[in-house]
């Protein structure tokens, strides 16, 4: 019985985490590499620790009744799972489980001193490091102490750091268990971390090596700041030396304890550069062996390096996958530092940050924008990115592309113009054609340069309309007879359609005059008249808007159902609710007919949009028409009957005044009629074509839904012929999978958990602005000096001020608002837009001029700042705050 609890540490390497657990299976696999020394020991297997559970009184009922416990109930979670720590440190270690790790202690040598380690089967994962989650135990003393810190180990699986952590992460906690890894204690001179990839920046090929005097404890615990040495290309680039007052040494009786460090030693650095340098060689050739970076416990024992630990680096945002003959859909982005398979260094820029919506997508949404976008786009977490490298290795293109980025997120600018800035990064070359449209922008976004003007006429407008519209009539008509591999090939050819429509050079032309009209307008009138962003207020009400107009029609809705009190008291019960019922319900209420015909009418025009329209995976309104009922509530509650028409008619008249207002100082100046006559015809141009502006991502989502219904049905037969286990499980592969799926009727489930779970831990990352392919990722900064201290700082894209109270909502289904609230969140696309008519202003972290949200802000009047990092966490919900939507910041009040 003694193989089944106990494993010697060389038995075991990554693949055997369910025995040994996360530690035991890389300390085994280090073990295997040649020229990686890691000192002896032997591993308590999980099979230990399920004989131990089985035996612990009432176990199951303390752990059942802590999986009902919410995990921000902190108390509560403290309380339970110290009692659950409490039974299994009161279990008796069975004879013959003592007798298996005292016979491995044995073969060690009994009498030495262990380090004790716990290593749990959801530890050092790829997607979640548990790093000090559990218990570690240094200089235990005999075997008696041994199996104490066994238990205690054990134990240690149900620590409140560890159930929380677990928790949201989404790991049941019986899913869990525990093997405890026992080795040869070494007592080092020195010992620290190495992370073979820079933890900040994320550069894979600058590895960060951390050291201090004695044992690395010291550094773990935060007992004293470490040297830190910055390793590239086999030489130290960068070093700090700290001050060591303190280190951490072992007792002869077991144990550790801090003591200080001799006056003539605390300013010597802990390692030589030769050192950190062949330490970091050592680390290049684990982190080979993984596949991905690597945080390394290291010891240093008679110049030579002891591993006592190699966990991946979890909080590195991916590099994008590049080369592989598919870029629709890789498993994850690169990890390592060879990644790149020695090839040119590569800038990519976010297609999130552009399109307002920074979470991850799944597989089929990421493929299904790839195939529909104007050009390629790379995966990497979830995300996706373009490679704008030969445009800024072109001295021309590079111009334009900075200008056209900048305009829009002057943080891309910066990120770009830092990496520009490192000697040699991206090599210039000669000027290329140019080719597709701005990175991050929309599949139909313009090229750069944009095609000749075309002229102010609302009929060019109109005309395009009709041609979307006519191409998505066709489009759902004719995918109805189209079923199995024919379907797949059908889309194909639509999807050509789909980039057709966008790439119409009309289309281009009509998209660049309302954006240009507006940049022509804020800055020739900011310099005649000094005047920021006039154009914010000429823009007001503009017509053709699709999206703001979505917001005015949920205004109507609420009308109709305001005067019906059976209706909103029955609406009041379905917050939530998945699919359709409730609006089969409402025909049995007095005045229910009508109301539900008002929001039947509105899905038949917006059903096909929800947050996060980009990714066709997200349900649609038309899927989960209760997701808009908080938001009618709201309308019902702030507004009086009538107030989408007035709304509207108060900001053309506004937008009307300001247009006489600017025209009638202008003509005040030198040269004044020339001028106002420019911006005469600037104002016609921008209210003439910046409604138009959102019509394309309508016309995007609008066919994306058509795409949905059809691949869903196919889901269906493949669930219905036992090939998947759940329609949504098509969304974790690609299209070009689940086309072989259907072909095939067969599907790899294996494959759909991985994706499953990967794009669970997605969410854990926060995509930067700009990556390079060594990894480095790059948020920019806004650099000015003429904001108040304290304020934070964003892009004004909505003039402006406004003082209110702040409500932070990272969900629209979640948003309770009341009249005068400022919303703050994480990111806007259009389907926020019903929110915008009940609030008084706006503040996101992602954003740009042009984009979605910033358009329809202008056109409520909302004063809003975007690009403000981290403001849902800067921010409290309810706080008092000024938003400064002319200057771009924001001050907090309370």
């Amino acid at each position: 019985m003694n193989e089944q609890y106990v494993w010697e540490l060389d038995e075991a390497d990554e693949t055997r985490g369910a025995v040994v657990g996360g530690k035991g299976a890389h300390l085994g696999g280090l073990s295997r590499i040649g020229g990686i020394s890691v000192p002896d020991g032997f591993c308590v297997t999980t099979d230990a620790f399920r004989r131990i559970m089985a035996e612990a009184p009432s176990i199951d009922d303390q752990i059942g009744q802590l999986s009902r416990v919410d995990p921000d109930d902190r108390e509560a979670v403290r309380t339970l799972s110290a009692r659950i720590r409490r039974t299994i440190e009161g279990t008796p270690v069975p004879d013959d489980l003592a007798a298996a790790i005292t016979g491995a202690l044995a073969r060690l040598g009994a009498e030495g001193a262990y380090a004790v380690r716990s290593s749990a089967t959801a530890e050092d994962l790829p997607t979640a490091s548990f790093a000090g989650q559990q218990d570690t135990y240094l200089n235990v003393v005999g075997t008696a102490s041994v199996l104490e810190h066994v238990s205690r180990c054990w134990a240690s699986l149900f620590t409140e750091r560890a159930v929380t952590y677990r928790r949201r992460a989404g790991i049941d906690d019986r899913t869990v268990h525990m093997a405890v890894v026992v080795q040869r204690m070494v007592f080092p001179e020195a010992a620290g971390v190495l992370f073979t990839a820079d933890p900040v920046t994320g550069d894979r090929k600058t590895a960060t090596v951390d050291a201090g005097f004695g044992l690395g404890e010291a550094l773990v615990s935060g007992l004293v700041n470490p040297d830190v040495f910055k390793v590239r290309h086999g030489e130290v680039v960068a070093r700090t030396i700290a001050a060591k007052q303190r280190a951490v040494h072992p007792l002869p009786a077991g144990g550790t304890r801090d003591v200080a460090v001799e006056a003539e030693r605390r300013e010597l650095p802990a390692l030589t550069d030769e050192q950190a340098v062949r330490l970091v060689g050592i680390g290049r050739r684990i982190e080979a062996h993984f596949g991905r970076p690597q945080d390394i416990e290291w010891c240093l024992v008679d110049d030579a390096f002891r591993i006592v630990q190699s966990r991946p680096i979890t909080t590195l945002f991916p590099v994008p996958v590049r080369d592989t003959g598919d870029d629709t859909g890789g498993e994850t982005g690169g990890e390592t530092g060879g990644e790149t398979g020695g090839q040119e260094n590569r800038v990519y820029v976010s297609v999130g940050h552009g399109q307002m919506m920074t979470d991850p997508m799944r597989p089929l949404g990421l493929s299904m924008w790839q195939l529909t976008a104007m050009v390629p786009m790379h995966e990497a977490g979830g995300r996706l990115f373009v490679d704008v490298t030969p445009r800024l290795a072109a001295p021309a293109s590079r111009a334009g592309l900075l200008d056209v980025l900048g305009r829009g997120d002057p943080l891309v600018r910066d990120a770009l113009e830092t990496v520009l800035g490192r000697e040699g990064f991206v090599p210039s070359l000669p000027d290329a054609a140019p080719a597709g449209p701005p990175a991050g922008g929309a599949p139909g976004a313009a090229p750069s340069p944009a095609p000749a003007p075309v002229a102010t006429d609302p009929a060019v407008v109109a005309e395009l309309i009709e041609r979307s519209r006519t191409s998505v009539a066709a489009l759902a008509r004719d995918i109805r007879t189209k079923s199995g591999p024919a379907l797949f090939d059908f889309l194909l050819e639509a999807f050509e359609e789909h980039k057709r429509v966008l790439g119409d050079p009309l289309n281009i032309q009509a998209i660049m005059a309302g954006m240009e009209a507006t940049w022509w307008l804020n800055d020739n009138l900011q310099e005649w008249l000094g005047e920021k962003n006039a154009a914010d207020t000429l823009t007001l009400s503009a017509p053709g808007n699709v999206t703001s107009e979505m917001g005015l029609a949920l205004l109507d809705v609420a009308d109709v159902i305001r005067s019906r009190p059976e209706v909103v008291a029955f609406l009041r019960g379905v917050e939530g609710i998945e699919g359709e019922g409730f609006l089969d319900e409402l025909a049995k209420l007095a005045g229910g007919t009508e109301a539900r015909e008002a929001i039947e009418a509105y899905l038949e025009r917006y059903g096909m949009r929800c947050v996060g329209e980009i990714d066709i995976t997200r349900p649609r309104w038309r899927e989960r028409p209760a997701t808009l009922v908080p938001v009618i509530l709201d309308n019902v509650r702030n507004f009086e009957p009538g107030a989408a028409a007035r709304r509207f008619e108060e900001g053309r008249r506004k937008a009307q005044r300001k247009e006489q207002d600017v025209l009638s100082r202008l003509r005040a100046l030198p040269d004044g009629d020339r001028k106002a006559d420019e911006a005469e015809r600037m104002i016609e141009r921008v209210r003439t074509f910046i409604g138009y502006r959102e019509y394309p991502k309508y016309g995007i989502v609008s066919r994306y839904f058509v795409y949905k219904q059809a691949l869903m049905e196919e889901a269906g037969r493949l669930v219905r012929a036992g090939v998947l286990s759940a329609r949504e499980d098509a969304f974790y592969l690609t299209f070009q999978e689940l086309h072989e799926a259907v072909r095939s009727n067969r599907v790899d489930e294996g494959l759909v958990r991985r994706r499953e779970d990967a794009f669970r831990s997605y969410h854990a990352l926060t995509p930067p602005r700009v990556l390079t392919s060594d990894g480095e990722a790059l948020s920019g900064a806004y650099r000015r000096d003429d904001v108040p201290a304290g304020a934070l700082v964003g892009l004004p894209v909505s003039a402006g001020t406004v003082e209110g109270r702040a409500r932070v909502v990272l969900d629209m289904a979640d948003a309770e608002l009341e009249a005068g609230d400022i919303l703050v969140t994480t990111f806007t696309d259009p389907s926020w837009s019903p929110l915008f008519v009940g609030i008084a202003g706006l503040v996101t972290e992602v954003g740009g001029q042009m984009t979605h949200g910033a358009v329809i802000a202008r056109e409520y009047g909302l004063p809003t700042v975007v690009g403000v990092e981290r403001a849902t966490r800067l921010i409290r919900d309810g706080q008092r705050i000024r938003v400064h939507g002319t200057d771009g910041y924001v001050e907090i009040l309370d």
